[in-house]
């Protein structure tokens, strides 16, 4: 792929994993076939947990294509994630959450960078968090190492901003996880798994509006939470070497252990996260709602004021 004029434009599957919400679901099927992409689109929504239901979005049937299908492998995100991969016709993949919503111009700013960039292994674009009353910009960086994942997040790369080679989920980068236990932090994992094949770059404007106006699938779920990000820090053994990353998760167990009031697995999580960074502001929050100084909701809500989370 080259720049500009000579720009290819190969065909691109969208799968939209969605478990029954037709309002939200109508509005990101929208978003993603009136992209002014000059290639095929294929919206590919995979139904989880349930069969698929029509959903009131004109498609063309010929460089717009909307596909309804049933997720028949594992129950969860990362199971229909990957329903919808093997639907999937395009040189690309991305995925785009049934809530959220792609602004106009997102594909073709992540295509005519990656010809820029052909070696990178997936392209996101920046982040607009939308709390209903609030709205908060996620600058993603300009390009992002295996490294820079391990010590962060790095949440303004979102899953509904990721746009992949199909090629590179059928074998370099592999499927999502869906051993992952209740497909909690799959995105992550899938990310990691990534940068260790190549940098992900991304789009500097923000071209996804993330929804935060109502809670998330994950909310309250603190036995999903923990056991979640448990599997990743064993399944990665590169942790081992970057103290700060490490610490920055130990947090979050400690925090989910905390929230289901599991007192001494709260102060040993936390304990090890502060070994590693004493300096981890998720282990103090685990402390003081283990020891009953503030509840868990009460500081997820202050975080979240702010458009982050714990």
């Amino acid at each position: 792929m080259t720049a500009d004029a000579t720009t290819r434009w190969p065909p691109i599957s969208v799968v939209i994993a969605t478990v029954d919400r037709p309002v939200l679901l109508r509005r990101a099927v929208s978003a993603v076939l009136d992209q002014d992409y000059p290639g095929p689109i294929q919206c590919v929504v995979v139904f989880d947990r349930g069969e698929p239901k029509p959903v009131d979005v004109e498609a063309d049937g010929t460089h717009r294509e909307l596909k309804l299908i049933r997720n028949t492998r594992t129950p969860g995100l990362a199971g229909a994630r990957n329903a919808g991969i093997d639907a999937a016709v395009g040189e690309l993949v991305a995925f785009c959450d049934d809530d959220d919503v792609w602004l106009p111009g997102k594909l073709v700013r992540q295509v005519r960078l990656w010809s820029e960039d052909p070696a990178a292994s997936c392209v996101a674009t920046s982040i607009v968090i939308d709390g209903g009353e609030t709205q908060h910009e996620r600058l993603a960086p300009a390009r992002t190492t295996f490294q820079d994942f391990l010590r962060s997040r790095v949440t303004a790369i979102h899953p509904s901003s990721l746009l992949f080679r199909r090629a590179d989920l059928l074998g370099g980068i592999g499927f999502v996880d869906e051993a992952l236990p209740g497909s909690y932090g799959e995105d992550y994992e899938l990310l990691l798994r990534a940068a260790r094949t190549g940098d992900v770059i991304a789009v500097p404007e923000p071209l996804v509006r993330v929804d935060w106006a109502r809670p998330s699938y994950f909310a309250g779920k603190w036995d999903m939470i923990s056991d979640g990000l448990t599997y990743i820090l064993d399944r990665v053994p590169e942790f081992a070497g970057e103290r700060r990353g490490r610490a920055r998760i130990e947090g979050q167990i400690a925090f989910a252990h905390a929230a289901r009031s599991r007192r001494r697995p709260a102060l040993r999580w936390a304990g090890r996260a502060l070994a590693h960074n004493p300096a981890q502001l998720r282990a103090y929050g685990a402390l003081a709602v283990a020891t009953g100084v503030v509840p868990a909701q009460w500081l997820l809500d202050k975080v979240q004021e702010r458009g982050r989370g714990l």
